[in-house]
């Protein structure tokens, strides 16, 4: 038996950090119609019972780099321990084992090609008991990064969120440079992407203003996001799938649209490889996935097959480290 389910209000909490994970718990509430207490200990609560975390998340393609998708297949007594080590390195943002057990599935950000290819073409190619490696690239979001799927409960109004809604990213005319103070806010963020302006000052002997400009600037240019991370289990949601999906090239675009709409979806995206597309959704049962399969994925024209994969255990969410 799960334990007792968010209540609307917790919901609203949740979406409302899932918008502005660095909002005040001031504004929150005023936009809420609640105390400023009542949403700090729902906040402390929710940390508990659904274990919440705001992390802020470097966007890799805002900084001109690539993010790739690696499927390790080994020998089932290897999986857990792959996983594990792949977690540790700081260039690793997801890790998970699925396939019941014989198949790690880990998104990689390298900060440049050499880290890139002693990864691919060197370490994992003699890690024993890796029976094969295959490294996707991601070509294009269709949903995922800043739209994360709280976004989709609905359980704030349109007034709520538009309220709550940030500044507008800017367009990306070139790659974003980072400075080390640039690098030192980030991993800060990376493990509590709340953390108040006084901390980051301290850590960073910068003054609080230049803090503030540098935030700013890092959230407008699109470099940094706050993403909402919790236990999918306690919200009703049982059974997480990754789609492998094989589409007609002209239809690539109205496929990972279409996805992107679906309440089930937490990610999707483009990426090289046979599959072409790749998608991770979320589901109270597998009866609901496949029907999920059979009625959503179905009827989409250009889809020419599906391989569905579920996430036994996720090791390791997304997170930032500084390049060594």
């Amino acid at each position: 038996m799960h334990p007792q389910a968010p209540d609307p209000l917790d919901l609203k909490l949740l979406q409302a950090l899932q918008i502005d994970g660095r909002a005040p718990f001031n504004r929150i509430a005023d936009t809420l119609g609640v105390s400023d207490q009542t949403v700090a200990r729902r906040f402390r609560r929710l940390r508990s019972t659904v274990q919440l975390r705001v992390l802020g998340i470097t966007d890799e393609s805002r900084l001109g780099r690539s993010t790739w998708l690696l499927r390790l297949r080994c020998t089932p007594d290897a999986a857990e321990r792959l996983a594990d080590a792949l977690a540790r390195r700081p260039d690793t943002a997801y890790v998970s084992v699925i396939s019941g057990g014989t198949e790690v599935m880990c998104a990689m950000k390298p900060r440049t090609r050499h880290t890139r290819d002693e990864l691919l073409l060197d370490r994992l190619q003699r890690t024993p008991r890796v029976t094969s490696v295959s490294a996707h690239c991601l070509l294009h979001h269709f949903y995922g990064g800043p739209l994360g799927w709280l976004s989709k409960i609905n359980a704030l109004s349109p007034e709520e969120q538009a309220a709550l809604s940030p500044p507008p990213v800017e367009p990306a005319a070139a790659p974003v440079l980072l400075d080390d103070a640039d690098e030192a806010l980030l991993a800060l963020l990376s493990r509590d992407g709340r953390t108040p302006l006084t901390e980051l000052q301290a850590s960073t002997d910068l003054p609080e203003s230049a803090v503030r400009r540098r935030l700013d600037r890092l959230r407008s240019s699109g470099v940094l996001y706050l993403d909402v991370q919790f236990d999918h289990e306690r919200l009703g949601h049982d059974v997480v799938a990754m789609l492998w999906l094989r589409v007609a090239p002209a239809a690539l675009a109205d496929v990972g649209h279409a996805l992107a709409t679906h309440p089930e979806v937490r990610f999707a995206a483009a990426i090289t490889g046979q599959a072409n597309i790749v998608a991770a959704t979320l589901h109270p049962n597998t009866g609901d996935l496949y029907t999920y399969l059979s009625d959503k994925i179905g009827a989409l024209d250009g889809v020419r097959s599906v391989e569905t994969a579920l996430t036994m255990r996720e090791v390791k969410q997304l997170t930032y480290e500084p390049g060594r």
